[in-house]
């Protein structure tokens, strides 16, 4: 899943071990999310848009969950 994670997180000029201690999970956990081998649970990816004050659907591209759901 793409997602802006990496993007938001460099223009507030955080690590990502500091947005994982924010949202109460490790920093190879948000690794893997950056790079798209790990998708985020639904309260972590509310924990992640809530730090940015955003929507989920502006941090996590949720087009192919989108497309199943037509199906």
């Amino acid at each position: 899943m793409n997602t802006r994670i990496k993007e938001l997180r460099k223009e507030k000029r955080i690590s990502q071990e500091d947005l994982a201690f924010a949202v109460g999970t490790t920093r190879q956990t948000i690794t893997s999310i950056e790079i798209g081998k790990y998708v985020a649970s639904l309260p972590l990816a509310y924990k992640i848009a809530t730090y940015f004050s955003l929507p989920i659907e502006e941090v996590f591209d949720l087009t192919e969950f989108e497309k199943e759901i037509k199906k």
